[in-house]
Formats: C-alpha cells, structure tokens, sequence
C-alpha cells in the first residue's frame, strides 16, 4: 500500500479515493469535528442511512454510500475516548484496522483517513500518529493500493504524521 499524508480537509479530496473513512460517534447520527463535516457534505440521506446502522461500537467500523461527495463508501468507525477507555491504543489500532478490512472486503482500491480520536475524544496526536502509523504498516492489503491521510487544519499535526509513517512505513517501502 501506497501511503500519503496531505494537509486537507477529507471532504475535499474528491475521486482520488473510493471511501473516505468518518470518525464518528457511536450513535453514527453525526456530530462535530469530522463527524459534523463529513455529514453535512454527504447530506441528509447519510443520516438516513445512518439511522439504520444501530450505531457502532469504538473499534468497529460500518459503511454507508458516499451521497453527495464524491466517493463510493464512507466508511464509519469509531475511536476511544482517551480519557476513558480502558486501552485506547487496542481500540485505535482496531479502528484503523476494521476500517482496512472493510474496505478490503468492498473491492476498494483506496481510502482516505482523517486523524482519528485526536479531536474531541482527546488522544494524544503524536500517540495517535503513532499508533495509525504502527497499524497501516503490519496490514497486508487486499484489495486497497493507496491510503490517504487527510490531516485538517493544522500543518503541526500533519507534520507529526508525516513522522510516525517515515518512521513505519516509508522505511518498509
């Protein structure tokens, strides 16, 4: 899998990817930070869908179709609260990981991810970095060629993930 970190908001990376991934709460009926873009962009059917889901469990992921933004899926998961789940890192590293295996079992060839858990749900960036760096690089890919991580608005952060995959991931090729 082909790895690239861009400093942009994940909604705006158009039909450079198949699915774009939501870190979503567990009521998958929208929210702030990502959440609330992702489904303001994608538009009311998304809730639609959503409203079907029966929610999501932290580490688990779930797909919906993509509505008005321009990509097949988006796929849902939901990360830990830092604060109180009892192995954020566990939790992490599945989200990451069943957002993969999800898009594997679709057929898609690529997937964008946003930062997640680093926003309301309070993980550590550079922990977060580290942790999503540690997952994408022990996945063998299927289907999926290319992985985007959208880093949105700060290019510290971005810098940070750039970090953690020269670290994982380039080095590995």
């Amino acid at each position: 899998m082909d790895v690239e970190v861009l400093l942009m908001d994940i909604t705006k990376i158009g039909s450079k990817v198949d699915a774009i991934v939501n870190a979503a709460n567990e009521s998958l009926l929208g929210g702030g930070g990502v959440d609330g873009v992702i489904h303001r962009a994608a538009g009311p059917r998304l809730l639609e869908e959503c409203r079907t889901l029966g929610g999501c469990k932290p580490g688990e992921s779930k797909a919906t179709k993509g509505y008005n933004l321009n990509c097949k899926f988006i796929i849902h998961t939901v990360g830990p609260r830092y604060w109180s789940d009892p192995n954020p890192k566990e939790t992490l590293t599945n989200a990451y990981l069943n957002c993969l295996r999800l898009a594997d079992s679709l057929g898609l060839e690529s997937i964008a991810f946003p930062s997640i858990s680093t926003g309301a749900f309070g993980y550590p960036v550079k922990e977060a970095a580290e942790v999503c760096a540690k997952a994408l690089s022990g996945y063998k890919a299927k289907t999926i060629s290319k992985v985007y991580l959208c880093i949105y608005p700060c290019k510290d952060d971005m810098d940070i993930y750039q970090k953690a995959f020269e670290k994982y991931i380039y080095k590995n090729g």
